[in-house]
């Protein structure tokens, strides 16, 4: 007699990557790490869609090691529940977002150190790549410094699609560290900044919440 085997709910999250709504962009992520052997590139969760993202949530440096469930997160710890919430209370639900590294790559020994500038530069290329995957999308929410600075770096290119799609960066908080606030008046600052930033880059992308 045999057993039949039973998925995790993980399990079948992973083994729907390539899922046409996130296919393109997981295939980007294995080309990026194929760049630099031994480096592990998170993949985004198929609740994402290419067709139907109006919003980039671009990340700093979240930690020296990728989240184990292989997708792209927005830190350690709570970050991922912050989020969540601040997208609930939009109303923003997660196929019209598409999450980001600023450096996209997780390599062995790395720590959990600031990127350096270097890197922040590196990461330009894979975002353009990564723009040109989601066309709908005119909407940079940039979480903390690092991604700041990439997303001002993009601005400078003078990229035609930033013309052609009125593109927009908002600059909110990290959701991880001393950046996000030391105490619980400033937590709530920070989350209600954010809120009013995604809710801002739905209604200029024609989003109305769920």
């Amino acid at each position: 007699m045999h057993t039949a085997t039973v998925s995790s709910p993980r399990d079948e999250l992973w083994n729907r990557r390539y899922e046409p709504n996130v296919a393109a962009v997981n295939e980007l992520c294995d080309a990026l790490k194929e760049l630099k052997p031994g480096s592990e590139v998170p993949y985004v969760d198929p609740m994402h869609d290419i067709d139907e993202c109006r919003i980039i949530s671009l990340f700093s440096n979240n930690g020296g090691e990728p989240d184990p469930s292989g997708f792209i997160t927005p830190g350690q710890g709570e970050a991922a529940t912050r989020l969540l919430g601040v997208h609930w209370k939009a109303g923003l639900h997660p196929r019209y977002v598409m999450p980001w590294n600023t450096y996209p790559w997780f390599l062995p020994g790395q720590d959990d150190a600031k990127l350096t500038k270097e890197q922040v530069a590196e990461g330009l290329k894979p975002l353009l790549r990564l723009l040109a995957i989601v066309p709908r999308a005119s909407a940079i929410v940039a979480h903390g410094a690092e991604a700041q600075r990439l997303a001002a770096a993009f601005l400078k290119t003078e990229n035609r699609m930033i013309y052609r799609r009125s593109l927009k960066v908002y600059k909110v908080r990290s959701l991880v560290g001393r950046s996000f606030g030391t105490t619980p008046e400033r937590q709530e600052l920070s989350l209600a900044e954010m809120s009013l930033a995604y809710k801002d880059a739905m209604a200029r992308t024609g989003l109305n919440g769920r």
